[in-house]
């Protein structure tokens, strides 16, 4: 079922860009990744130990943060229903992300290359997700293989 607001490969344009809503990071976030990954690192689970860090407190695992930004994307609605794969992740983590960062995404349409045999093409997005403060958090492109609109 395609979203309402969804877009197939031929409503993209080069430059078009899609901002998300935003998200506070938690510590039940943290916790609850710590336990799904398996990633008990002390940066991220240990208070007394991170107070001591470059950090001084504990910071959001960058997957977490990457696995929410993925999520806000899909909320958006633009790949709702259209989006067959996710083909490539070209990422950078630039900052960390602290209990209480409220994170948010923006997408901006940078190449696009039709694939006739995939019914679609990929559309390439800079992704780049920033904190409370406009800063830039975490970086890179994606790319995913989109399908094209339904032949009437």
């Amino acid at each position: 079922m395609v979203g309402p607001n969804a877009r197939f490969f031929e409503d993209f344009t080069v430059g078009d860009t899609f901002d998300s809503m935003a998200r506070t990071i938690t510590e039940a976030d943290i916790v609850a990744f710590a336990a799904l990954s398996g990633d008990y690192n002390p940066l991220h689970t240990d208070a007394e130990f991170a107070r001591s860090s470059p950090f001084g407190q504990r910071i959001a695992h960058g997957l977490l943060v990457l696995s929410i930004a993925s999520g806000l994307a899909a909320r958006n609605g633009f790949i709702d229903g259209t989006a067959q794969a996710f083909t490539t992740l070209d990422w950078r983590f630039r900052a960390p992300v602290l209990i209480g960062d409220t994170i948010r995404v923006q997408a901006t349409v940078t190449r696009v290359r039709a694939v006739v045999a995939m019914g679609g093409g990929l559309v390439y997005l800079e992704m780049r997700v920033l904190n409370q403060r406009d800063e830039v958090v975490q970086q890179g492109e994606w790319s995913l293989v989109m399908r094209g609109r339904p032949q009437s």
